[in-house]
C-alpha cells in the first residue's frame, strides 16, 4: 500500500505525518467493476447507442470536437442547452439514471462514451462533453476489452462524499472489438 506523507512545520522542528492511505480502495472498486459495472455495459441498450453514436460520428474532425466541446460548456452555464438536453434526454441517459438511483446512493455518476471519447449517454450532466482528452477515456478505450482504470479519490463538493472513478472499455459482444468506454462514480465510505 503506498502512503502519502505529509509534513507539519513547527518552530524549527519538522513533523512528518502519515496522512492517508492513497490506493486502498482500488481493490474493492475493481471488484465493484467487474461485480456491477461489467453487466451493465453488455446491456444490448448500452452496446446499441454506442454503435450509433459511433456510425454517426465517425467523419467528425478534432475541429467539430472542439467545438461541440465548447458548445457543451458554454451551455452548463447558459439558460438554454439543446446539446445537453438532447443528450440528458435519450433513452441511453434514461436507463443510466435509473441504474444510479437502484444503487441507493453508491454510485454517484455514470458516463457512457463513444469511440471518441464523447458522451454518448450519462445519469448527470457533465462540465463537459469531450472525454478524450481525459485518463478515464485514454486508459481504457486505447488499452483493449479488458481495461479497467481506477482513478484517487476526491472528495465531491457538492456531496462532501469520498468517491473513486471507476472506468472500463465496452466491447461489442458480437466480434469483441472495443466501440467505447464507462466510467462511474462510486462513493467509495458506501463500498460494503
Amino acid at each position: 500500500m503506498r502512503m502519502t506523507l505529509s509534513t507539519i512545520v513547527v518552530g524549527s522542528l519538522m513533523i512528518a505525518t502519515v496522512a492517508q492511505a492513497t490506493d486502498s480502495h482500488v481493490a474493492p472498486v475493481t471488484e465493484f467493476a467487474k461485480n456491477n459495472v461489467a453487466k451493465w455495459i453488455s446491456d444490448p441498450l448500452v452496446v446499441d447507442a454506442v454503435k450509433a453514436q459511433n456510425a454517426a460520428n465517425a467523419d467528425l474532425s478534432q475541429g467539430d470536437i472542439d467545438a461541440k466541446d465548447k458548445q457543451w460548456r458554454a451551455e452548463t452555464s447558459a439558460s438554454s442547452h439543446p446539446l445537453i438536453d438532447k443528450v440528458l434526454s435519450n433513452d441511453l441517459s434514461k436507463h443510466l439514471k435509473s441504474v444510479k438511483d437502484a444503487t441507493q446512493g453508491l454510485v454517484t455518476e455514470i458516463i457512457v462514451m463513444d469511440n471518441k471519447g464523447l458522451n454518448v449517454g450519462q445519469s448527470d450532466p457533465t462540465s463537459d462533453y469531450w472525454q478524450g482528452d481525459e485518463a478515464k477515456w485514454q486508459k481504457t478505450f486505447l488499452q483493449g476489452a479488458d481495461a479497467i482504470f481506477v482513478d484517487e479519490v476526491e472528495k465531491d463538493e457538492s456531496t462532501q462524499a469520498f468517491q473513486s472513478q471507476v472506468s472500463m472499455s465496452i466491447a461489442d459482444p458480437a466480434n469483441g472489438q472495443v466501440i467505447g468506454s464507462i466510467t462511474v462514480g462510486v462513493d467509495v465510505e458506501a463500498l460494503p
